[in-house]
């Protein structure tokens, strides 16, 4: 300890100024001075003990408020680090009200509007115009090649309102006539012009020129849509419009994507063109109820009557299978003595997006006043593969399609034609395909003869 050391050095101090004074100086200190001076000094030294005692414990004090502050400081850090959490969770807690907020309000259906009939044709109405054109280049075996058609087919769709739908398609053909007359001919057709009422999900009532699903290339193949430039032979056998109402619709089987689908119709349907009902009379045209002298009539007692019914099965995306059935039935005849009819089966496979295949087979006849019961039949199938599919780094291979096609009829008057055709669709741009195809022939028919055929396609 620091105080016994320094009392002693005092002490020893005082002795010694005690020893070193003179003789004279020595005898004049006597024992009571002496005795005074050491309890001087002695309680100076406590004096010093107990100042040294306060001195340690204010350092062990202050040694102890030391410690004390470090944690002070360190509960105070956690304490920061403990608000800056609460911060942070509560922040989150509040955007993740915020997105179920949103997302119930959009989940909440809206108020339905009051309706308004007499502004609804005028004010919720849309109109545009869609359609496709077509040039072709042919070259026949035996014949000079030429350009041989120029097609431009306009489709005009309306909608009056959220029920309502018009929707009509023309067709504007330059035909190139040689070698079987000089010059060319220029056509205008109304393809079809119907209106549309969506009674509900599963209903649309539809009249007018109506495409007719007899099978489903006169609705889904046609035209720009057809990948290869003309039409299956035995789509020959059937007419691809007529006159009257239709009923059709899809209900879902299940919640795994398969449909039912399905059309009714009524239409005037093939008539005899010369009223003979002989076999070359017939008409799968059809009338619009006039007859020569411009009478509101019917060139035949009954109407046809037709329907289709058709199963969508998807498996995957790009994956799906649809199978139809549909056949139509009604006098032809202008005296109502014979039918006509026709069945169809169709079917279409996609495997991927790369893949597809699909086709029709038909079957028809009518009864004539010449040569009795006649039965055309026919069929065809189509696949297309696009080289995308193969996943090949080649420049501009990605943008090919393969085709190919047969198809085989029998007109049942004794006439019979096979061909097989084999091409490509270069993509262009989505909407912009050039074809080329080749037509190879085999027919009791001398007119039916091979031929290459390039054409650039425009879908709008």
């Amino acid at each position: 300890m620091k105080t016994p050391s320094f009392a002693l050095g005092c002490a020893a101090l005082c002795c010694a100024l005690v020893l070193a004074l003179p003789g004279r100086t020595a005898a004049a200190v006597d024992d009571q001075q002496f005795n005074d001076l050491k309890e001087l000094v002695t309680k100076l030294g406590q004096k010093m003990d107990k100042q040294d005692q306060r001195i340690e414990q204010l350092e062990k004090t202050h040694g102890q408020d030391t410690e004390v502050h470090a944690q002070d400081q360190k509960i105070h850090e956690q304490d920061q680090q403990k608000i800056q959490d609460l911060e942070r969770k509560l922040g989150e807690t509040q955007r993740t009200v915020a997105e179920v907020q949103q997302t119930a309000a959009a989940a909440t259906p809206a108020e339905p509007l009051p309706r308004v009939p007499l502004e609804e044709a005028t004010v919720n109405h849309n109109f545009s115009i869609l359609g496709d054109a077509e040039f072709q280049y042919a070259k026949t075996t035996g014949q000079n090649g030429t350009f041989l058609m120029a097609d431009f087919a306009p489709i005009f769709l309306y909608r009056g309102g959220d029920k309502v739908l018009f929707e009509a398609g023309f067709d504007f053909i330059l035909q190139n006539n040689a070698p079987t007359s000089s010059g060319r001919t220029t056509t205008v057709n109304l393809s079809f012009a119907q209106l549309d009422y969506l009674i509900n999900d599963y209903v649309t009532l539809a009249a007018g020129n109506l495409l007719l699903p007899l099978g489903t290339y006169s609705e889904r193949t046609a035209g720009w849509l057809n990948k290869i430039p003309d039409d299956p032979l035995p789509r020959a056998l059937l007419p691809g419009s007529g006159v009257g109402a239709e009923l059709r619709g899809a209900a879902p089987l299940g919640e795994s994507g398969k449909m039912l689908n399905y059309s009714v119709w009524g239409v005037n349907g093939p008539s005899s063109a010369d009223g003979s009902g002989n076999a070359a009379a017939l008409d799968l045209g059809g009338n619009v109820g006039l007859r020569s002298d411009n009478a509101v009539a019917n060139l035949h007692g009954q109407p046809s009557g037709g329907a289709r019914v058709g199963w969508f099965m998807p498996f995957k995306p790009h994956y799906d299978v649809e199978l139809g059935l549909s056949g139509q039935s009604g006098e032809w005849d202008d005296a109502g003595q014979h039918l006509w009819s026709a069945a169809v089966a169709d079917a279409s496979v996609h495997l991927g997006s790369s893949f597809e295949v699909k086709g029709e087979y038909i079957h028809s006849q009518y009864g004539t006043d010449d040569l009795g019961e006649i039965r055309p039949n026919g069929w065809w199938v189509q696949a297309g593969y696009k080289v995308a599919g193969l996943n090949l780094d080649w420049p501009l291979i990605n943008n090919l399609e393969l085709m190919n096609r047969f198809d085989s009829m029998h007109d049942g008057l004794g006439t019979w034609t096979r061909r097989y055709t084999v091409g490509y669709i270069y993509y262009l741009s989505n909407t912009l395909l050039f074809e080329g195809d080749y037509e190879f022939f085999r027919s009791n028919d001398p007119t039916q003869k091979n031929r290459l055929v390039f054409q650039l396609s425009y879908g709008f």
